[in-house]
């Protein structure tokens, strides 16, 4: 059994940045990945990044390409999604998510309870 929590969700500024950290605790498996997903109010939830265990691969929405960098510390049993230029757009919930890597929210069976995060214009 995994167990997921974020933090570092916040009031920021267009433009500004954020660091979401996911830290898992419990049973990990190596080949197994971690995922960023985020939702709107009203809206459904909608993939961000995904990474695997490893690190060897990445995956991002198009809509954060550029922004956005998910990375992780094995030692840590960590995982972190660095937000950069943020804008209105990004106000979310945002969960992570730990599963089979990939960007589909099916691939996933372990949440955290999400972090707000709230870009002001």
């Amino acid at each position: 059994q995994v167990q997921l929590v974020e933090s570092g969700g916040g009031l920021v500024q267009t433009g500004g940045s954020l660091r979401l950290s996911c830290a898992a605790s419990g049973r990990t498996v190596s080949n197994y990945g971690f995922g960023w997903f985020r939702q709107a109010l009203g809206k459904e939830r909608d993939f961000v990044a995904a990474i695997t265990w490893s690190g060897s691969s990445r995956n991002y929405a198009d809509s954060v390409k550029g922004r956005f960098t998910i990375s992780r510390d094995n030692a840590k049993n960590t995982v972190y999604l660095q937000m950069n230029s943020l804008k209105p757009e990004d106000t979310a919930i945002y969960y992570c998510a730990f599963g089979n890597y990939g960007s589909s929210r099916y691939n996933y069976g372990t949440w955290g309870q999400g972090t707000q995060v709230t870009v002001s214009s």
